[in-house]
């Protein structure tokens, strides 16, 4: 059953609901609109690359329902989304990592892109399976929702809360709809996940997810986080996480890749009021770097999601990569400008393993200004300022490009019920 169909049956939901007794599946829905300016503008140090820039107008449309009362509770989602493209015509777009408008086969961008799609969902207890179009959020499969429009997929999702702490994902996804195209899908075959996270107690938790795509990939994530309170106003926080990787033969040679590879990152971040203090360090090793997203139309996985901690306009994922972090956070709130928040970081990569030389090297400085209007008539509203400066030395060209990436965003969230 595709997107369209959905959309057709659900209706039918609404009006037997109508007839029955008031419930949860009226009390407990919302409608939620989001409208987004924004703009990515991408300029790459190498002269052969020209700079990238698109800009686009987005207003995103999302109605969750309640559950019908009874033993198996009944409901239904529905996500509209619709953009308009304001800049990145033939010459500006089609960077990759920008992604808000695909490029037609003449080389121009889409100018408008509109999406509609929904869900069935079905709960017992506090267990909820679903099938339709869905925004999985797990560290294998990220529905990415940073760009102009969000990414989507379809198919088959449960999750479940019935064992206190233990939050339990699984699904089967056959369908990966690209944020920045109408078409329904971007190749994805089958991806089939599985996983859980588990809150011990106040200060540890801990997680564990498969991942597996026929004849692609087998993946599997774990994460540990611990919490130590050290006053009201200041605590400790230590983050290990990490991936395990393997490609299947045919895929590896499709790239030209190695198989296998291990990534993993471990950071300490210290919170003094106001301020948060960040060291974290990161390290590949295997005979190829880290995979993740893309489309399998593309040459890419389909999956997304990568939850390291050196992970900025650079993912510091090169093969055999070893990088540091420093970062300093700073809310300021505390300084009487309530909304406002300051991130900065460095993050330096060395040991790129490319075709050139063991020796490639990358360093990052990340800034990122925030503001949320905390009240008035534009309550909510969210502006954000995020600028990267990325330099990439010569012999690790084959992995990445250097350059500057701008991004400014506007975010107006507004709840109708």
């Amino acid at each position: 059953m595709k997107a369209y169909q959905l959309v057709i049956a659900i209706p039918v939901l609404f009006t037997v609901q109508a007839t029955a007794q008031q419930n949860s599946f009226t009390t407990d829905s919302h409608l939620n609109f989001l409208f987004k300016n924004a703009m990515m503008n991408r300029h790459y140090s190498d002269s052969d690359v020209r700079t990238r820039r698109e800009w686009g107008q987005a207003a995103i449309a999302h109605f969750t329902s309640g559950f019908t009362p009874g033993p198996v509770g009944i409901g239904a989602d529905i996500l509209g989304q619709l953009a308009v493209r304001l800049d990145g015509g033939r010459g500006r777009s089609g960077a990759g990592g920008i992604d808000y408008f695909s490029q037609n086969s003449d080389g121009h961008a889409q100018s408008t892109l509109r999406k509609l799609g929904g869900r069935i969902k079905a709960k017992v207890g506090q267990t909820v399976v679903s099938y339709g179009t869905q925004q999985p959020l797990i560290p294998l499969v990220t529905a990415d929702t940073s760009r102009l429009l969000y990414e989507t997929y379809t198919g088959w999702m449960l999750e479940s809360q019935d064992i206190t702490g233990v939050d339990i994902s699984a699904g089967y996804l056959t369908a990966e709809q690209r944020k920045s195209s109408n078409h329904y899908n971007s190749g994805l075959g089958r991806l089939f996940y599985a996983g859980a996270r588990y809150q011990i107690n106040s200060q540890i938790s801990v997680s564990a997810y498969a991942e597996h795509i026929p004849q692609v990939i087998d993946k599997q994530f774990s994460s540990f986080t611990y919490t130590h309170p050290i006053s009201t106003q200041q605590k400790f926080i230590l983050d290990i996480n990490g991936y395990n990787s393997r490609l299947t033969d045919d895929y590896a040679r499709e790239i030209n890749s190695g198989r296998s590879n291990i990534i993993w990152s471990t950071a300490g971040r210290y919170v003094y009021g106001m301020q948060s203090f960040k060291l974290a360090y990161q390290q590949n090793s295997g005979s190829t770097g880290f995979h993740y997203g893309g489309y399998r139309d593309k040459q890419g996985l389909g999956d997304g999601g990568i939850w390291v901690s050196n992970s900025y306009w650079s993912d510091f994922i090169g093969q055999d990569e070893r990088s540091w972090q420093v970062a300093y956070s700073l809310d300021l709130t505390g300084l009487g400008l309530s909304g406002l928040s300051y991130d900065l970081a460095y993050v330096s990569g060395t040991d790129i393993h490319t075709s050139a030389s063991s020796h490639g090297k990358e360093r990052e400085v990340f800034n990122q200004l925030h503001y949320v209007v905390p009240s008035g008539p534009a309550k909510d509203l969210q502006l954000t300022v995020r600028y990267s400066r990325l330099q990439v030395s010569a012999d690790a060209a084959d992995y990445n490009r250097g350059g500057s990436d701008l991004r400014l965003i506007a975010q107006y969230p507004i709840t109708l019920f």
